[in-house]
Formats: C-alpha cells, sequence, structure tokens
C-alpha cells in the first residue's frame, strides 16, 4: 500500500492540509492499493486562486507554444503507458490488456486531437464585415468519472489548456491515483499552475 499526502496546486504538490483520507482499494481483489486525502474548501479555494492567478500568462500564450505542453504530456504518458495502465486496471478492474489500450490509449488519441485541432481552430476570423475573436473564458471546473478516469480528466483539460484556460480538476475518490501520475509527468499542468482536489467536499 502507498499513501499520497499532498494535492497538486498551483503546478506543484503541496501537503494536504486536512486530516480525512480517502482509501482507494484494488477492484480485482478488494486489497487497499493506497490512501489520498480528501480535499478540503480550503484547498478548493487556493486551487481556484491559484488558477485564476495563472490565467493571463497561460491565456497569452501562442496557441503554438501551449499545444507543444500538451505534445510533451503526450510524449511522458507514452513512455509510461504501461505504468499507468496497471494502475487504472487495478482501480477500476479492467483487465491489463484493455486498460493498456482503452484507459492510456484513449488519453493519447485525445491529447494528439486536441492539438491537431486547436493548431488549425479560427480563433480569429471575418464574417462579412465583422472579427469575431474567441478568447480563453478563464477557469474551468472539470469533474470526472471513476469507470474512465485518465481519459476524462484529459478529454476536459487539454481542450480547456488549448484554449488558453486554467483548470481545477476534481478527481474521482474511487480512481484518483493515475492522476497523481498525469500530473507528475505533464509539464502542461505545471506550466498553467492549475489544481486538482482529490474530492470536493459537500459544505
Amino acid at each position: 500500500m502507498s499513501s499520497r499526502t499532498a494535492h497538486f496546486i498551483n503546478g506543484q504538490w503541496r501537503e494536504a492540509t486536512g486530516t480525512e483520507t480517502l482509501t482507494v482499494t484494488n477492484a480485482s481483489d478488494g486489497s487497499v492499493l493506497a490512501t489520498v486525502p480528501a480535499g478540503t474548501a480550503e484547498e478548493v479555494d487556493l486551487a481556484v486562486q491559484a488558477a485564476r492567478a495563472a490565467f493571463p500568462g497561460w491565456a497569452a500564450l501562442d496557441v503554438s507554444e501551449r499545444v507543444g505542453y500538451l505534445k510533451l504530456a503526450a510524449e511522458e504518458l507514452s513512455r509510461r503507458q504501461n505504468e499507468i495502465a496497471t494502475i487504472v486496471a487495478q482501480e477500476m478492474g479492467m483487465p491489463y490488456a484493455t486498460s493498456n489500450v482503452v484507459q492510456v490509449g484513449l488519453p493519447l488519441m485525445s491529447l494528439s486531437a486536441t492539438a491537431e485541432i486547436a493548431l488549425g481552430y479560427p480563433f480569429e476570423r471575418q464574417v462579412f464585415n465583422s472579427l469575431v475573436i474567441k478568447k480563453p473564458i478563464g477557469v474551468v471546473a472539470s469533474i470526472t468519472p471513476w469507470n474512465y478516469p485518465l481519459h476524462q480528466i484529459v478529454a476536459k483539460v487539454a481542450p480547456a489548456l488549448a484554449a488558453g484556460n486554467t483548470v481545477v480538476a476534481k478527481l474521482s475518490e474511487v480512481a484518483p491515483i493515475n492522476a497523481y501520475a498525469l500530473f507528475s509527468a505533464a509539464p502542461a499542468f505545471r506550466a498553467s499552475r492549475g489544481g486538482a482536489a482529490g474530492r470536493l467536499r459537500a459544505d
């Protein structure tokens, strides 16, 4: 069993301030895989504040620079594909062979597709005598499920980052460990200085 004690906030790992933890179990045999900290309301606020502060600088980057970070993330995920596929298979019960193709393969496809679309997207275009300019909106909140945990993080976060937004992600409490590997590996998440919390408390 491993214990995680931090949340990813402001582009770095920050030790949790709350005392409550979540137990992540192996879906195949019920054994304990890890414990992770439960995010407090204050930690969620810190993540939002960090993402808001990082927004102007991230939005000011050229889309090619933002896409470059996503490509680096794809390279690192590809390098660690077997490791992450094993983590997801244990967390949510999918056989390893399928997890390798689906649970990591789909995020890699999403990163590649997002990069391609963003580079060709008309953020500015002329419509008759008007100029339509599409700009980043700010901080995006992402809530992800347990059954496609890594793919749903990437599918929500990558387009938001490519468009120039920053993100705060709420991870699945059932399958959060794969996200620790993702945020550690991906330079885009460090550069954009967003945040991730293991759980948003009801209060």
